[in-house]
This record gives structure tokens, sequence and C-alpha cells, in this order.
């Protein structure tokens, strides 16, 4: 089913995003993860894809593994070190095992680029550029943004204004990188009507169940930490328990205010631990069921 459809179709979703091991040996344990996700009934799952041929394989077999099960599966694809050719190879591949839905990237530049090195052979420099080609191939297309901006944009308005390119090019929602203050976020939607951007916008949700996460993030995605979720983190660094509990309950506490405040989708971040998505999902099944009676 196209992702463009669910939304269409309810008040509010939930979906999950899993990523692909970097090690062939830990396939399986990530197959069995992603259908325990599955298992819970998410709206649709998302799958990360590695550049540089670490994990694009892997993408594919496991965006099938959750088409199998009745599922919804949204396969990332980017730009970064593809040719043209296998783009187009890799499109044929996700259109032979059923994939529906791609989330169109341009890729993080790889780390271990070296001086001199073309990154997009294809000559696809932008998301919005793969978009339009994911279009024409009949695929329902997503983009991601950046509420707070892109950490490469001169400004928020250049940024929005690039946003506003890639949804002209043919992406059909957009998924936020990761969210902690839900105020960034309405000024965020706000923005994009202003600007004439009207596709749904997913909301995304990484639940911080570990203290060392947060520098992280920071580099990730330029997200603002809120001084509440730092002192959690300085409180309760040491102890595991009370850091995933905390994490669990701020996250929770996210979503529930999103969606108390008319967000229609919530994406979760699960860094590959279902125990800690499915605790989010117990806390609010009830409200999202209750919403889209």
């Amino acid at each position: 089913m196209k992702i463009s459809e669910i939304l269409n179709s309810k008040k509010v979703t939930l979906s999950f995003e899993i990523f692909p091991p970097k090690k062939q040996e830990a396939f399986n344990s990530v197959k069995e993860t992603a259908l325990r996700l599955c298992s819970s009934k998410p709206d649709f799952i998302s799958i990360t894809y590695g550049a540089g041929g670490s994990t694009q394989t892997n993408t594919s077999e496991l965006a099938s593994a959750v088409e199998q099960t009745g599922t919804t599966a949204l396969a990332h694809l980017t730009c970064v070190r593809s040719t043209k050719e296998q783009l187009l190879e890799t499109v044929e591949t996700l259109k032979a095992k059923n994939i529906h839905n791609i989330l169109a990237l341009r890729g993080d530049y790889p780390q271990d680029r070296t001086e001199g090195e073309v990154l997009f052979p294809s000559g696809l420099c932008h998301a919005s550029d793969l978009a339009a080609i994911l279009k024409k191939e009949g695929f329902c297309v997503g983009g991601a943004c950046y509420p707070e901006g892109h950490p490469e944009s001169a400004n928020r308005d250049a940024d929005i204004d690039n946003l506003k390119y890639k949804v002209d090019a043919g992406v059909d929602f957009l998924t936020t990188q990761m969210i902690f203050d839900n105020d960034m976020l309405y000024s965020f939607l706000y923005r994009l009507q202003s600007a004439g951007i009207h596709v749904p916008v997913i909301a995304g949700i990484m639940p911080v169940t570990n203290a060392n996460q947060v520098n992280r993030m920071v580099d990730l995605s330029n997200a603002y930490i809120p001084r509440k979720l730092l002192s959690f983190c300085d409180r309760f660094r040491n102890d595991n328990e009370a850091m995933k509990q905390a994490g669990i309950a701020y996250a929770t506490d996210q979503i529930i205010d999103m969606i108390s405040n008319g967000v229609r989708g919530i994406h979760i971040y699960t860094m590959n631990k279902p125990e800690i998505a499915e605790a989010i999902l117990g806390n609010v099944d009830s409200i999202i069921k209750a919403i889209n009676k």
C-alpha cells in the first residue's frame, strides 16, 4: 500500500524506523527485530540505507520481509556514491519485491571519503533530483526535513525554499529529523504552511535511553536539546534502567502533546530496540485508537 493512501485514510499514524546491519552476520537478528515490530501493527516501517554499498542489499531484503507480513515498508534510497545505472538497478529490485514507497535522500557525506572523490557519479546531487525520477517510476515518494534547519543551509528561509523545491519535484510526504522540543516542530509547520507547502509532515521521535546519545544527536540533526531532557540525562546517566524509563516517558509526553496539537503522523526512530518502541506504543495506543475512531 502507498503511504500517501495511509496518511489520507487516518487521522493519526504511527510508524517505526530500523537500520540494516553493517555486518552480514547480524542480518538475521535485525530481521527478527523488524518482524517483531511488524507484530505491533504500525502503519509502516522505514528501513534506512547505507552509503557506498554497506547496506543497500539488506535494505531491500528487510523491506521485502516487512511487506510479506502485510505491513507497509518504506525503503530509503540515497544518491551518494551511486551511478545512475546502480540507482535504476536498485529501483527495479524494489519494484520486483513489491515495494511501493521510497524515501528519497541525497545521503550524508561519507566519513571515509578521499580528496577528489566524486561522491555523486550519477549526477544526482540532491534529493529532489532522485524524487523526480522515483515519481516517474510510480513510487510514493517521501522526503526528509529539518525543523531547526538543515545543518548545511545558509538559514531557515533558504532551507524552506529548498524543501519546497523538493516537494515540487514529487515528494508526497515529509518526515522530520528527530525532535526534542515540540515548539520547534509547531513553528516549523507554521512556516511550511506560509510557504505553500501542504504535504503531510510526519514527526520524528527519538527516545533517549542512553545519555551518551545526546551529543551525537546534536551533530546529526542540529537538534535543540531542552533543559528537561539534559537534566534527566545528567541525573540518570549511570543507571541504565532509570535512563530507559525516563527516555520512554519523555518520548511518550512528546507524542501525546503532538497528537493533542493536531500532528497527524508520529515516526519513532527505534535504534533497532523493539522493546523501547513497544513500551512507547503501549503508552499511546489507546489515544491513537480513540483519535482514529
